[in-house]
């Protein structure tokens, strides 16, 4: 089932990965790669309503967002690659190859278990995105009557863009509010910076969007895009506060976190990798007091 937002806009996929299909006159572009599980799903979803995407965007280079672009390229060879800066070399670093072809291995076990098995076995390399298309903030791609504008965000990912649709009033967010736990609530990913995470959430606020697409769980219309964007914010905020304010070691704090957090839908991932997320967060917030 497709969800069409606008005649220029659809949510593809299924709620744990949402792959966004933008439109216009003339060419059209899709935002989010996924996984490996995920991308027949996604191209059987094309088919059905007859489209051939000309661009494939890479919003940040984890495993859960690009994984599934060797096989969208196999699908689909005419298209464009577009990233942003620094993503290629993330990927190229060997720790970060294998951990992603772990992960794939791991989230496909995952979905097979919760009804979304996939066609095709888990990647045995990372994909690569040497020679693709790099966007920057003011950058625009313009589909034809629908012009999407790039925007360089900071603090969760290197390599990460926000993708904005003035014409829709639409921003697609990816994991820049964070990943939203039904038992929890918003799980802050400030992986690169807390301070520049909640600056990045400021920059989509201050777009004043009308619609809000997350790359995992949420989908925010209307007055539903403030709250949201609160949400996140408190949520990033209470965790910073409870870490400042916990004096016992580095690795117990982060041990502590993961056990609460890795449940319900962040299950998707394994324990290690919301452990390493854990410590990621545990260090960040750490740096602001040094």
């Amino acid at each position: 089932m497709c969800p069409q937002l606008d005649e220029r806009l659809r949510v593809l996929g299924h709620p744990y990965f949402h792959i966004y299909l933008i439109r216009g006159k003339e060419r059209s572009a899709l935002v989010e790669m996924g996984i490996s599980a995920t991308a027949d799903i996604v191209i059987g979803q094309l088919s059905s309503i007859g489209v051939r995407p000309d661009y494939l965007i890479i919003t940040h280079p984890h495993s859960d967002h690009v994984a599934g672009l060797d096989a969208m390229r196999e699908a689909f060879p005419l298209a464009v690659v577009i990233a942003a800066r620094g993503a290629a070399a993330f990927l190229d670093h060997p720790k970060t190859a294998q951990s992603l072809v772990e992960e794939d291995h791991y989230m496909s076990s995952f979905m097979a278990e919760h009804g979304f098995p996939g066609r095709r076995s888990p990647i045995s390399r990372a994909p690569s995105l040497s020679g693709c298309m790099v966007m920057t903030s003011n950058d625009t791609l313009d589909l034809g009557d629908v012009v999407v504008h790039f925007l360089n965000a900071r603090g969760h990912s290197p390599g990460n863009l926000i993708i904005h649709v003035p014409a829709l009033r639409a921003v697609l967010a990816s994991d820049n509010l964070g990943y939203w736990v039904s038992g929890a609530g918003f799980f802050p990913i400030f992986f690169t910076g807390f301070t520049d995470y909640l600056a990045t959430i400021d920059v989509i606020e201050s777009l004043d969007p009308q619609f809000l697409g997350l790359a995992h769980n949420v989908v925010a219309a209307g007055a539903d895009v403030r709250k949201t964007l609160d949400d996140a914010r408190g949520a990033a905020v209470h965790i910073m506060e409870r870490i400042r304010n916990d004096r016992r070691e580095d690795e117990l704090v982060a041990e502590e976190l993961a056990r609460e957090y890795h449940r319900d839908e962040l299950a998707l991932y394994s324990r290690e990798n919301i452990l390493s997320c854990c410590r990621l967060i545990v260090r960040r917030v750490r740096e602001l007091l040094d």
